[in-house]
Order: C-alpha cells, then structure tokens, then sequence
C-alpha cells in the first residue's frame, strides 16, 4: 500500500511538470510566431503539438494516479484519438491569437479553445476503458469555468498586457503557465472525483510493474527531455533576439523620441525619453492619445491630413508642436510608421520624434530677423536710393529707385562704378576724401550732384557705409542716398530772395537819395548846354547827359527792386505771351542763327501774371541765351501743367562754372562784356512776386537751364 502512494505521487509530480513545462515551451514558441520569426509554420505547429500533448500527458497520467488504466479493456485507439483531437483544439485556440492588431475578445475564443481541449482530452480519455461515462454536470460546469477564466487570464498577461505589473517581465511567462497547470490540476481531480467510467473494474495488483506503465513513463521522460532542450534551444535564440532587441531600443533610446500606439491612436508603449521631454510618466500615458500632448498650434486639418496619410498604410513625415504636462511647447521632427496585416490594414503605429525644439527656435529667431531685413529694406526702397558696391567700387545691386532717378536701367549700372553718374561738378579731391573714408572703414556723409543718363543733374545726401569682414578688411560699401534736388533748388531760390529783399531795402534808399540829385544834375547840365556854342565842348555836355541818363535807368531797375508786389494780376495764356516775346526777338536769333524749339502739350495754359512784366522775364532769359550761344546754337522752351505750370528755358550755350552759378542775381555781377547784372535781379524779383519759383542749372560749354515754375490758376 505504501509502494502504490509513492508511485501514485511520483507519477502526479511528474504530470505537473510535463504539464508546466510542455505550457511554458508552448507559449514561448508562440511567442516567437507573434513576432514574425523566420519558420513560423514550424513554430506554430510546435507550440501546437507541446500544449495539447502536455494536456493529453496530465490527463493520461491523472487516470493512471486513480488506478484507471489497471483494466483489460483499454483502448489505444480512443486514447490517440483524445491526443489528436486535444492537439487540433490547441491549435485553433493559437490561431485564435494569429492577431496583429490586438482585439481582446480574441482572449476569450484563445480560452475557449484551449478549454474544449483541455476537456475533450480528459472527457475521450475516459471512453478508452469504459463503454460509458457517468458524470456530474455541476461538476462539469466549475471545471469549464475554471479553465477558462485560468486561461483567459494567462492570454492576456502573455499577449495583451501593455502596462508593467508587480510581476517582472522575465517571469511572465512562468507565471502564466503555473497558473495554468494549477487550474488544470483542479479542473482534473474534480472531473475525476465526480466522472466515473462505465465497465471498467478496479485492479490493485501490482500495476505500476505493467508494459503500459513502464512504455508511458519513457515515453514521457523522452518528451520531456526533449522540451527541456527545446526550451533550452528557444530561450538561447531569445536571448540572442533580446539582445539585438535591446540594443536597438537603447540606441533608439538615446537618439529619438519612441511611441507604440494600436490602430485607434491609443499609446501602448512609450520610451523613457517621451517621458523625460513631456514631464509625463508612463501611467499617465498608457492608454491615452496623443491629444494628451496636442499644443493648439495645428489646425485640425492638419492631424486629418497625418491620420489620412497613415491610415492607408503610407507613412507620414513632418514637424509637430506638441505641450507638455508643465504646459512648456517643445518641436519634434516626426516619422510615422503603420504597422500592416495581411490585409494591408494598419493594426498599430510606431511614432519615431526628434527633438528639434532648439534648432526651430533658432529657425523662427533666423526667419523673425529676415523678415525684419526684409522689411527694413522694403522701406530703404520706397524712401532712399539704395546701391550695393564691392570693394573696388564696382556696383553689385541697385534698387528701383536708383534706376528711376538716374535714368539707367539694372543692367546698364551692375558691374559699373559710380562714374557713371559723375556730374564732374565736385573736383577730384573730394572723391579722393571720400575713399580715404571708407577704405579706413569709417562712414562718409556729405551731399552729391550727380548726373541722369538723359544729363539732366540731381542732388543726393549720401551715407556710405562699409562692411567689415572677420579680418576686419572691407569687402563691401552700402551707398543709402536721398533725393534733395528739390532741397536745394529751394535752398537756392531762398538764397536769392534774401539777396532780392537785401537789394530791395538798399534799393529803396538809393534810388530816393540819388533820383532828386540826379534830377538837379541833369536839368543844370541841360541848361548849360543851350548857352555852349563851342561844338567840342558840346559834345562833352552830350556825354554828361547820356551817363545821366544811364544813371537815371540804373535807378529805375533799383525802383522796381524795391517795390514788393505787382498792383494787379489777371489771367493770361502762356503760350501766346512767349510767341509773342519770340516774335520780338526774332530779328536778333535771325542774325545770331539762333533756333528756338517751344514744345508744349497743352496750348490753353491760363497763368495769373502782369502781362508786361512776365514778358520783360521771358525778354532778359532769353537775350541771354542768345548772347551765350553768339552764334549757331540752340534754345528749347518746354511748357508742361501739371501739379504746377513748368516752364524750362535751356540753350547751348558756354555755360557758366559752380563759382559763376553762385554769383548769378547778385548785383552788378555779370558774365557778359556789356551790362550791369541787374536784369537778372529784375526778373527774379518779377518771378517772386508772381508766386513763382526759378532755379538755374549750368555747366561749362554744355549750356544753362532755367527752370520757371508758377501755381496753376484755379
């Protein structure tokens, strides 16, 4: 009696361990099929055959402990037939759990399965030494369930768990399939305890001594040295995949951002350094979406287009502004990778981010600076005349502007240095100054008159500023130029009209304190002359009379220089009053070959004037254009109305130097051989008082230009 427990307990031992370690094998073999190793087909029929046989070998032996295969009517058939239908159970129940986009309800058709087996194995093991089985239905049903709920949970820790438990990863598996041979060993002995075979008798002989006993216990000692080595064999190919594994996720660790999520956007797994840049910890994570860290920035189109993309198995690329939980913003550089079954549907994401938070800072600090160059120099350009040269002085860039004034088009002054606008107005000492400055890397400021491509001048108040390389050489100058032509015709007809209102207030006295001695003079020498009868003598009182009388018109011009509005004005046309002025000269250009251009758009120009005396203007201009060309020249009169009436008066004559240009309208100073320099006096007061403006351009035998401008009548 006691030789029959101990074989009875040996016999239960060694069924526990095949039943663990057949389970254990199983699941690791399965395991390497989820995770697409190469000879799947093999592996799965492998984790197959080791978990519905190691249920086949706990029942068989579970009999054996209850003295049911001491019979004479034991069938091998039945007994195979239970192996193979427990095998082909098993191997639906891990097809079951052929599951790449992870759906749980798939754990319980696993359990299922794996549950029918575990009983079919037991229930046809039975029909093997009995005719017919009587069983306990109750009994029936807690074994049922038991299995199953043992089962069910053993799947989802194996296979779905995402979140780490109290368990160590490494001891999962041994966990699980402990708690599946103890729920199978329960299920086992209750099944025994309350199901009894039909026609089979109860013999305590020495059974253990018998063929069956002996050939089953060898044959589960080699089944089970085989699934030590087999085991053996899968935990060193593991470990060998571990460590592949292991390193690619530490070098994936240590360079990028690593996110899991299944096919509906929920994080599964996430690496330590997600956790460390959004201040997360992993519980706050798992089983979130990523709207846990959505900063607001993108608009929702945005993640549309990124689902769009992914969800029909194409992977996405771009950069995402994402919160973290402190509420700081922080860049990444992401790639998204679906994961596809064979369907070609994605089961699940794998989100590969880079850090990039610094350098798109840098990038927005770089992109916030260009555009405040851009806007600086979009206000260079609408207000100052703006040209780029290298260090040579050869023009590298020019803005509209500068085109505009100059006259020159873009590619007529790139690669041209700024003689190309010289007036030869500034001597050569100037320019050389100016160098000296800027070569020495300091800015120069002064004002420049310079010339248009059509000769026309024109006056800029210049800032020239040098570039400075590492090695503090020059390599480059900024020329940043503002138009003050109109400044300094306004300087110069300001200039003139102090001048006018000195000569107007000495005017005044003058002409009062010589006119009534002159009067006296000339009425005294008149008087003497008709009592002179000696003819020598009377041509000297001839002579006294005339300079008297040149006096006499000297005072005159000084008369109309102190008188300081015209009495009356009235609306005139422009163009009949220069033709007829034209008409009076026309005897003098005749005899100087003179030929006079008057160009105009608009005949009927109305001008508010003293007819008379705007003619004397028009006389004095151009008498004097004429006696500056002597002879063979031309004089062009050009008549425009636009926001003023402009009237340009230009010969071709010998023209006068910046000395001479200064000078013109002071009194007596003249640049022809006869004359006293009051004309031009004259018609500047004349052009003053009739609410005008004139400004003079000259140059050194290239001729004069006088420029008239009145206020249109309204």
């Amino acid at each position: 009696m006691g030789g029959e427990i101990l074989y009875n307990s040996i016999l239960f031992i060694v069924s526990i361990l095949l039943l663990f370690v057949a389970c254990y094998t199983s699941f690791d073999l399965f395991q390497l099929v989820r995770s697409g190793e190469k000879n799947s087909r093999f592996l799965f029929l492998a984790s197959t055959f080791s978990m519905g046989f190691g249920f086949w070998i706990m029942s068989f032996l579970g009999m054996m402990v209850n003295n049911i295969y001491a019979t004479a009517s034991y069938e091998v058939p039945i007994t195979v037939l239970s192996m193979l239908i427990g095998i082909c159970f098993s191997g639906m129940a891990f097809y079951a759990l052929l599951d790449k986009e992870h759906n749980k309800h798939r754990i319980y058709i696993a359990a299922f399965f794996f549950t029918l087996s575990m009983l079919s194995v037991f229930i046809i093991g039975l029909y093997s030494i009995g005719s017919s089985i009587r069983y306990n239905l109750l009994a029936l049903i807690i074994s049922f369930l038991l299995l199953f709920i043992g089962f069910s949970y053993s799947i989802w820790r194996s296979f779905y768990q995402t979140k780490l438990g109290r368990i160590p990863a490494k001891w999962i598996s041994a966990f699980c399939c402990a708690v599946i041979t103890i729920v199978t060993i329960i299920s086992q002995l209750l099944l025994i305890s309350h199901t009894t075979p039909i026609g089979w008798s109860n013999i305590s002989s020495d059974y253990y001594n018998s063929f069956i006993v002996y050939t089953v216990l060898f044959i589960s000692i080699l089944i089970l040295g085989g699934l030590i080595g087999t085991s053996s064999l899968i935990t060193e190919t593991l470990s060998v995949g571990d460590i592949n594994v292991r390193d690619m996720q530490q070098a994936l660790d240590e360079s990028s951002i690593v996110v899991f999520t299944d096919n509906n956007g929920i994080i599964t797994y996430v690496n330590d350094k997600f956790l460390e840049i959004s201040k997360y910890n992993r519980d706050e994570l798992i089983g979130q979406t990523h709207r846990i860290v959505n900063s607001g920035y993108h608009p929702p189109e945005f993640f549309k287009e990124l689902w769009r993309t992914i969800g029909k198995g194409d992977i996405w690329k771009g950069e995402i502004l994402n919160k973290a939980k402190d509420g700081s913003l922080y860049w990444v550089d992401t790639v998204i990778v679906p994961f596809l079954n064979k369907k070609g549907i994605p089961y699940q994401y794998v989100s590969i981010r880079r850090d990039i938070t610094e350098q798109k800072n840098l990038q927005l600090q770089l992109e916030e600076k260009i555009q405040e160059v851009i806007d600086i120099k979009f206000a260079l350009d609408q207000s100052s005349i703006i040209a780029f040269t290298d260090k040579r002085g050869k023009i590298t860039s020019v803005n509209e502007k500068f085109c505009f004034i100059s006259g020159y088009t873009r590619e007529e002054l790139i690669g041209k240095d700024h003689r190309i606008v010289n007036s030869d107005y500034h001597p050569k000492e100037f320019f050389q100054h100016l160098w000296k400055t800027i070569a020495n890397g300091e800015v120069w400021k002064g004002e420049i008159r310079n010339k248009t491509k059509t000769g026309t001048f024109y006056w800029v108040d210049t800032t020239i500023i040098p570039f400075i390389d590492k090695n503090n050489q020059v390599y480059q100058y900024l020329a940043i130029r503002n138009d003050i032509t109109e400044k300094k015709k306004t300087e110069e007809i300001l200039h003139r009209q102090d001048k006018l209102a000195a000569v107007g207030q000495l005017a005044a006295g003058v002409a009062h304190e010589i006119r009534n001695p002159l009067t006296s003079i000339k009425g005294y020498a008149e008087f003497l002359s008709l009592d002179e009868k000696d003819q020598s003598r009377q041509e000297l009182f001839d002579i006294i009379l005339d300079e008297i009388e040149r006096v006499n018109s000297i005072v005159e011009e000084f008369m109309l220089l102190s008188k300081p509005t015209i009495a009356a004005l009235e609306k005139k046309e422009l163009i009949p009053i220069i033709e007829n002025v034209l008409s009076v000269l026309d005897y003098q250009l005749r005899k100087s070959k003179c030929k006079v251009e008057l160009a105009f758009i608009e005949k009927h120009i109305e001008i508010e004037c003293d007819e008379n005396k705007l003619k004397q203007v028009f006389l004095n201009f151009i008498k004097n254009a004429i006696e500056a060309i002597g002879s063979g020249g031309t004089i062009r009169i050009d008549v425009k109305k636009e926001k003023e009436i402009k009237i340009t008066i230009q010969d071709t004559g010998i023209g006068m130097d910046k000395e001479q240009l200064k000078k013109l309208g002071e009194p007596f100073f003249t640049t022809k051989k006869t004359g006293n320099g009051l004309g031009l006096m004259v018609s500047f007061k004349i052009i003053e008082n009739l609410n005008g403006k004139v400004y003079i351009e000259s140059e050194p035998n290239k001729g004069t230009t006088f420029h008239l401008s009145f206020p249109v009548v309204v």
